[in-house]
């Protein structure tokens, strides 16, 4: 090679890097609201620039490059951020029953299913076959074969298709990827199978010892008799969730990137859609005498606070009764909030017996806001103080929760109310949590829905809007039918925050009931 040759490749390398991820990036915000691209942001910045800068090919001002990189290293996305993304696409395949071919392809389209796209991104973007090789390995990592098998077979035919070309910025190969789709077809009873991969990789690499010695493994295990028949996979319940199944059918319904908007602008009397027609877009059309009362108002709920401005209430369920107040918040106030909360973000964590922990089944970065940071969270308990006729002073409630669902954010089904004594929650010595005021402080292209899962219903996030439900009985109970969930968010970030309101100081505000089962 001459020395010219050798100048150009070099100015090649980090030239073809920079192009590829300004095509990705043409559109910023784009970055955000695609997961796929989401994905291959935290990917390029954790393993791809590292693998270009210290590449062979990258020699010419090799000081410069990795003295610049040193610079920022400690801020690039980590290997735990970088394997979450890859858990994130795994749960948007699974919870909306995504085609992984699609996924690489950009298509968020439910596998075998003819209905429209969730999801139709303004362009769309491809995974490499690196890419998909790596969320192959944090399955195969991990034991779960039957997600690295999906993943893996789609990075087998996308490096055939590109063998012999030259990516400095993939740690992965065809080889890689051959040995290991051969291995989890090994574990999940595919002899046959595993046998033709390893065949294919001693195809090119032949001297490598170890895929021979898999290879006569695997030919005496078929002559023998002794290989097990494959079975259908069964995908893993890491979480051990018992209504998975129904919880991804509420994610899954159509009407979930629809909202609710549209209710509660117009003066009395109201101009909502009717209840049937709302409700139809939630779940199966209940017969009119399932819907008693639902309706949407203004509402001043006896507070001169509301007098000139009135509360937009959509009563969306009453069993459990759940409301929603369109243009809670302005967009001001949102922005205002969300900036508050960005430096505090940590990663969310639940109550586990007596301690808290951080769980699997809920991804998310919360943060704490007491009224004294600023005169908007002030005016914003003040509002939902009005709106609920609760007691919000201490310890009467918790400070605002702020929470942001990044990349495939979500948090599986759980109530908000204690069900244990033991519960960190009755640390405040204020009761159980008696109602829940949630407020959706962004939109969101796709997903992101609160189902209620043995109520068999969901909301769709509609911006600035304030979701309230009661989780206690009047009796003092837990309700049953407040199970919900946040479905992952398949594209957009979402933003919410929670106002948790306890049942102690209320008890003139929501008496006891007559009746003692109520």
């Amino acid at each position: 090679v001459t020395t010219q040759e050798h100048h150009s490749v070099t100015r090649w390398v980090p030239c073809r890097f920079y192009e590829k991820v300004q095509a990705l990036h043409q559109d910023p915000k784009a970055s955000v609201d695609n997961p796929l691209l989401a994905f291959s942001l935290i990917k390029r910045l954790h393993s791809d620039w590292p693998n270009v800068i210290y590449s062979d090919e990258a020699t010419e001002n090799t000081q410069a490059l990795h003295a610049g990189f040193k610079e920022v290293e400690q801020e690039l996305p980590g290997a735990e951020d970088l394997d979450g993304a890859a858990r994130a696409l795994m749960r948007l395949q699974d919870v909306y029953a995504l085609s992984v071919k699609g996924m690489a392809n950009g298509v968020f389209q439910p596998a075998g299913a003819s209905q429209p796209p969730l999801y139709s991104p303004g362009r769309r973007v491809s995974l490499s076959a690196d890419d998909c090789f790596h969320v192959g390995k944090v399955a195969y990592d991990t034991g779960d074969y039957y997600h690295s098998i999906a993943w893996l077979e789609e990075a087998v035919s996308l490096f055939r298709l590109s063998y012999g070309s030259w990516n400095p910025e993939d740690r992965s190969s065809l080889e890689d990827a051959l040995d290991h789709l051969a291995f989890s077809y090994f574990m999940a009873g595919n002899i046959s199978h595993a046998l033709s991969l390893s065949k294919e990789f001693l195809h090119y690499d032949p001297s490598n010892r170890r895929v021979a010695r898999n290879v006569a493994k695997y030919k005496k295990l078929l002559e023998t008799g002794m290989a097990a028949s494959a079975g259908p996979l069964r995908r893993p319940n890491g979480t051990h969730l018992q209504s998975r199944d129904a919880y991804e059918e509420l994610c899954q319904r159509p009407g979930g990137q629809v909202g609710l908007a549209g209710g509660c602008h117009g003066p009395p009397p109201h101009h909502c859609p009717p209840p049937h027609t709302l409700l139809g877009r939630l779940s199966p059309q209940p017969s009119p005498e399932q819907l008693p009362r639902l309706s949407c108002s203004y509402e001043t709920n006896g507070s001169p606070y509301l007098l000139l401005q009135p509360a937009k209430k959509e009563v969306v369920r009453i069993r459990p009764y759940v409301t929603l107040y369109h243009d809670f918040i302005s967009d001001a106030e949102a922005e205002t909030i969300k900036g508050l909360a960005g430096p505090w973000l940590q990663r969310s964590v639940v109550a586990s017996g007596e301690k808290q922990q951080k769980a699997e089944y809920r991804i998310s970065k919360s943060a704490w806001l007491k009224d004294t940071a600023d005169p908007v969270v002030r005016v914003l308990e003040q509002r939902i103080a009005a709106v609920t006729g609760l007691d919000l002073r201490p310890p009467y409630a918790e400070y605002l929760q702020v929470v942001n669902y990044g990349l495939g954010g979500h948090y599986e089904p759980h109530f908000d109310h204690a069900t244990s004594r033991k519960s960190p929650l009755y640390r405040m010595k204020s009761g159980n949590r008696i109602a829940t005021v949630m407020i959706y402080l962004s939109a969101v292209e796709a997903g992101g829905s609160t189902a209620f899962i043995y109520a068999n219903f969901s909301v769709p996030v509609v911006k600035n809007a304030a979701l309230f439900w009661w989780n206690l009985r009047r009796n003092g109970d837990g309700d049953g039918d407040t199970l919900h969930a946040g479905c992952p968010v398949l594209a957009g970030d979402k933003w919410v925050a929670n106002k948790w309101i306890h049942e102690h100081g209320q008890e003139f505000r929501r008496p006891c009931s007559t009746d003692p089962r109520d």
